[in-house]
């Protein structure tokens, strides 16, 4: 009798995607381009999801205004006598945050030519096939659609004893809305996102405690570039505490105090909390529709992006890891092929790239992970500060680490510390995703690279590995 009702439906869209995130960007791309009539609900006055108001595209931006303002420091040609400059943060958010509007519009045109209709306002399921929307004006409508994709994102994790309405306590979202210049500020959470945000203050010259409740910083990466972030987070005047949680927060008009459990009591003008995020599905009634979402209010999925429910899949940030922009997108497009009755990858492969500064990118194994395979592996590096367009671009600081395997050759992972790492990684993501003897380090030794360029660090380190085998 449920075929018989579905079958009897009139759908209003082919594809509806909830979400206007990478994730659902993907996927109504995909299925417009395959002829689809597809319509997109978002609870934002503009597209682009976390990503481009609350995520990576401001806090990026942010972090390029910043790297900006550390040159013009240390440049011979800008320095001055007498007091030095002070480059307010509200000012240099400011000047971050007017990529945003351009970006909306150009992602905007992207669903205005493919003919996907946007929807403004909140969603919630009234049955597989049919959402409410309540509208910005208070309206509700309900939109039926034959295949649903949840793209909602996620939002900071709020634990309750936390007061996230103090003028003083930040998460990764609010924070940039701060409307003044603390002295010293808190990062409880070292995670992506609290590193980030950490090396961000401390080229602005603020002074920041960073509280990782975890041994090291960022144990997904492999040691010796976690050992790198540490030294130059350190190096950069962050005071990085390790094996700490907190116990209690008091936050006055004057300042804020963290107290942790093992007794310490830390001192400072403000608080960002960047410890989890939570999948935004609180509100889309899952229970309607038989779905049920993890303690972190994220979706489980199948290698298809397909959920318990037939029609309805999920992507992005609200079924968890990887949590990437980059990944997200991928996800969407892989799911709006699945709905087309087409193979599609799921996405397993995609590099980290982390923003802090230096920045940090890597896709691969990881030596522990070698060692514990009993994988025979080598390593090659090569170091920022010996390649000539390093020198000239003052940007001395990195390395670039190749493994592979000692027999074959084939490249096992790549991890890379430094300028411009996100961009360097894909040459050799490219090479490492080629098929059989395609897929080896002799490759960067018979290829002839720009110079002077970054991308001669992979001969470097090629030419350094292979000496370690004996290969040449």
């Amino acid at each position: 009798m449920i075929g018989v009702k579905c079958m009897a439906r009139k759908y209003h869209y082919d594809v509806l995607v909830i979400g206007a995130g990478p994730g659902g960007e993907g996927a109504a791309m995909a299925a417009a381009k395959a002829g689809k009539r597809v319509g997109v609900i978002e609870n934002r006055q503009g597209v682009g999801g976390a990503c481009v108001h609350k995520g990576t595209i401001p806090s990026k931006s942010l972090r390029h205004v910043v790297k900006q303002i550390i040159r013009h420091k240390i440049s011979s040609l800008f320095r001055t006598t007498g007091d030095a400059h002070i480059f307010s943060y509200p000012k240099v958010l400011a000047e971050a945050l007017r990529v945003v509007p351009r970006y909306v519009d150009l992602h905007t045109d992207f669903y205005t030519r493919n003919r996907a209709t946007i929807i403004v306002g909140e969603a919630c399921f009234v049955d597989a096939h049919t959402v409410s929307v309540k509208l910005v004006d208070g309206a509700k409508e309900q939109i039926t659609a034959e295949h649903i994709v949840v793209a909602t994102g996620s939002r900071p994790y709020h634990p309750a004893d936390i007061d996230f309405d103090h003028a003083r306590v930040y998460d990764s979202d609010t924070i940039l809305d701060m409307k003044h210049t603390p002295r010293h500020i808190i990062i409880y959470g070292a995670g992506v996102i609290g590193c980030e945000y950490a090396s961000i203050f401390s080229g602005l010259g603020i002074k920041v405690d960073l509280i990782n409740s975890r041994e090291h910083l960022l144990t997904f990466l492999d040691d010796e570039i976690c050992d790198a972030l540490s030294y130059h987070l350190r190096d950069m005047g962050v005071t990085v505490r390790h094996g700490e949680e907190y116990e209690s927060l008091e936050a006055t008009d004057r300042g804020v105090t963290l107290r942790l459990k093992s007794g310490k009591r830390i001192h400072g003008d403000a608080l960002l909390w960047s410890n989890g995020r939570t999948g935004n599905t609180d509100s889309l009634k899952l229970d309607a529709i038989g779905l049920e979402a993890d303690g972190r209010g994220q979706i489980h999925v199948n290698d298809r992006y397909q959920t318990s429910v037939e029609n309805i899949y999920a992507v992005g940030d609200v079924i968890g890891w990887p949590s990437l922009a980059s990944a997200s997108y991928d996800q969407g497009r892989a799911a709006a092929t699945n709905i087309l009755g087409q193979e599609s990858r799921f996405v397993s492969d995609a590099p980290t790239g982390i923003y802090t500064l230096p920045e940090i990118s890597s896709i691969g194994q990881t030596e522990n992970e070698l060692t514990a395979a009993k994988i025979p592996y080598e390593v090659g590096r090569a170091f920022f500060k010996n390649t000539a367009r390093a020198q000239i671009s003052g940007e001395k600081v990195g390395v670039l680490k190749i493994l592979f395997h000692a027999d074959s050759l084939e490249i096992l992972g790549i991890h890379c510390f430094g300028a411009e790492a996100a961009e360097i990684i894909h040459i050799g993501q490219a090479i490492m995703n080629q098929a059989g003897e395609a897929n080896s380090i002799a490759y960067f030794v018979n290829t002839t690279f720009n110079y002077p360029t970054m991308a001669e660090a992979y001969r470097t380190a090629a030419l350094d590995g292979l000496n370690r085998v004996k290969r040449i």
